[in-house]
């Protein structure tokens, strides 16, 4: 697999050196300071790339062009934001970049209660506190009839979590849910943030599914003309939040969207982290199931937590197999060279490393995106892809 790495730019405290001593080749960015759904200009896309070619890396995948909320409610402004949408897919494909990953989630992106949790290890991970998340949408939020999305026991147990918070753990948990992660769209506080459920709160799945469909139709087609890749990010957590509904969480949605447009453009990105913090989700099955129209993998592994809760664990930790993962990609790369493709190998990336050493006491960093957790997550990585090279797939020159 091809190793890449997440970039955000050049404010990013770590650095295109850092990305090579790290042992990847390829970058995965987007023009975050353009995340506005306005269409992202031909000379920037232009200089991002140009920056990364000079330090001697390609730009891969684009990671991601937003899609506005507007598209995923299909109110009037959703031509204009798909019109966008298109012009920056054309700027990138312009700049040679024929990958593009973007998700359907609606309002929040990501999410997590604990951006600092501490590990036995003593370094520190991103977790998401179930019981937290129900305190701070019930009691805090007061989202309206919030009850009914929770069992009567989990909303006991959230009352009583909530009592027992005081302010300072509350502003975190608000500041983490709400106030915008990496590479998300906006920011909200409690006010905008209420306000902007109002548009999803009442809407069934089926009802955003047709919306990600008539989406997939403006769209898929343009990608085609252009030669580019599109692949839709799983929803993480793959299960609703504050009552909203959620189409990419299951092999079944992943079905269902493959199926909406029948093309190689209109793929996915495997996510094995987001994949597998649903336990029904057979990883190694799907991989084998939708490998053709697998275009970029983000691999990580979660620990699920028996009242739902859950973290992100070592790369080879958690719930998911990943020497299974490696092979079942391993297996779908040999398929592709054996049919002559030139696009066999698939970008992936280490995700959500945690933080050791020296970055937990960085003055600024990426929740999620430290430089040496992720570098040893590529490292554990990189040696299942050597071995599983040279036993098992000699042909792909892995070894």
């Amino acid at each position: 697999m091809r190793q890449t790495w997440r970039w955000f730019g050049e404010d990013d405290p770590v650095t295109l050196d850092h990305v090579r001593q790290a042992g990847a080749a390829g970058i995965v960015s987007a023009l975050h300071h353009v995340y506005d759904g306005s269409a992202w200009p031909q000379h920037e896309v232009d200089r991002r790339r140009d920056v990364i070619r000079a330090a001697g890396l390609t730009w891969d995948v684009v990671e991601s062009i937003p899609v506005r909320n507007e598209i995923k409610i299909a109110d009037g402004r959703r031509a204009e934001a798909i019109g966008n949408w298109i012009d920056s897919l054309r700027a990138v494909a312009r700049a040679g970049v024929k990958i593009v990953c973007y998700n359907f989630m609606p309002v929040v992106d990501w999410t997590r209660t604990d951006l600092r949790w501490k590990l036995p290890t003593t370094g520190l991970a991103l977790r998401f506190d179930a019981v937290d998340f129900a305190a701070y949408d019930i009691f805090v939020l007061e989202r309206p009839n919030a009850e009914a999305s929770y069992a009567p026991e989990r909303v006991r147990q959230a009352k009583a979590r909530f009592e027992a918070m005081d302010a300072e753990k509350l502003a975190t948990i608000e500041r983490n849910l709400i106030a915008g992660l990496p590479a998300t769209e906006r920011t909200f506080d409690r006010a905008s943030f209420r306000e902007a459920l109002l548009d999803f709160t009442s809407m069934r799945d089926e009802e955003l599914r047709a919306n990600l469909a008539d989406f997939l139709r403006a769209v898929v087609p343009v990608a085609e003309e252009l030669g580019v890749l599109l692949c839709i990010h799983p929803d993480d957590p793959p299960f609703s939040l504050f009552g909203m509904p959620r189409v990419v969480s299951t092999a079944s949605d992943a079905r269902q969207i493959l199926k909406a447009y029948e093309s190689r453009s209109n793929g996915l990105t495997f996510c094995t982290g987001s994949y597998g913090t649903r336990a029904d989700n057979d990883l190694p099955a799907m991989i084998r199931e939708f490998g053709d129209r697998i275009h970029f993998a983000h691999l990580r592994n979660v620990a699920i937590e028996p009242d739902g809760s859950f973290h992100e664990a070592e790369h080879l930790e958690g719930g998911t197999d990943m020497v299974a993962v490696v092979d079942a990609f391993l297996a779908e790369q040999q398929r592709r060279k054996d049919a002559g493709r030139a696009d066999w190998m698939i970008p992936m990336r280490p995700d959500h490393g945690h933080l050791l050493a020296d970055d937990i006491d960085r003055e600024r960093i990426n929740p999620g995106y430290s430089l040496i957790g992720r570098m040893k997550g590529l490292a554990e990585l990189r040696g299942i892809m050597r071995a599983l090279g040279a036993t098992k797939y000699p042909g792909l020159g892995l070894h």
